[in-house]
């Protein structure tokens, strides 16, 4: 059966660690996946397209069905990610059109709720472990484990989830101390 999965090789000027912000780079694969990470070479290093055949069946490395229910919209995605990729990403570069914005795991403009399955998500800085317990993720920074059904969420409710309780009790009290700190720091 041939794969529909594709893999994206980026320049390395786009690709190289150093160019990212430190919360990105050199995400902590499972050691399982160190050893059966692709070596793809763009064929023209300026073409951010520049693409080679992704087939799973050889790199070893499991793929899983998503199936992803968009809210907003009301499609329903299906396709797959093999388990050493990032939802988001895999999912873009098949023309899945999903939600996001900073593609960090730092906002929550990709929060889904997971319905079924496992999403392993080391980097989603946008959301607490407490609401990852209650089965929300982040698309942009979570590996499947397992096949997933999920469902886009408002990006305002989450982000309520996760800092409304902060400021639903009254005005954050001031503390001249910390900003005399700051001040200085300056």
């Amino acid at each position: 059966m041939a794969s529909s999965l594709r893999c994206i090789a980026l320049p390395h000027r786009i690709a190289s660690s150093s160019s990212w912000p430190p919360c990105c780079r050199s995400a902590p694969f499972p050691r399982k996946w160190t050893s059966a990470r692709a070596s793809v070479t763009p064929k023209d290093e300026g073409d951010f397209r520049a693409s080679t055949i992704y087939d799973p069946a050889s790199l070893d490395v499991p793929v899983h069905n998503i199936t992803v229910h968009d809210t907003k919209t009301g499609e329903v995605h299906r396709f797959q990610v093999p388990e050493d990729q990032y939802v988001l990403h895999t999912a873009e570069y098949q023309n899945i059109n999903l939600p996001f914005s900073c593609r960090h795991g730092c906002c929550t403009a990709c929060a889904v709720r997971i319905k079924s399955g496992e999403l392993y998500q080391p980097r989603a800085l946008g959301i607490s472990q407490e609401l990852k317990d209650q089965g929300y993720g982040l698309l942009c920074v979570g590996y499947p484990l397992t096949d997933l059904e999920v469902e886009t969420q408002d990006e305002d409710e989450v982000y309520w989830l996760q800092f409304g309780r902060y400021f639903a009790g009254g005005p954050v009290e001031r503390d001249d101390y910390a900003l005399e700190l700051a001040v200085a720091d300056e």
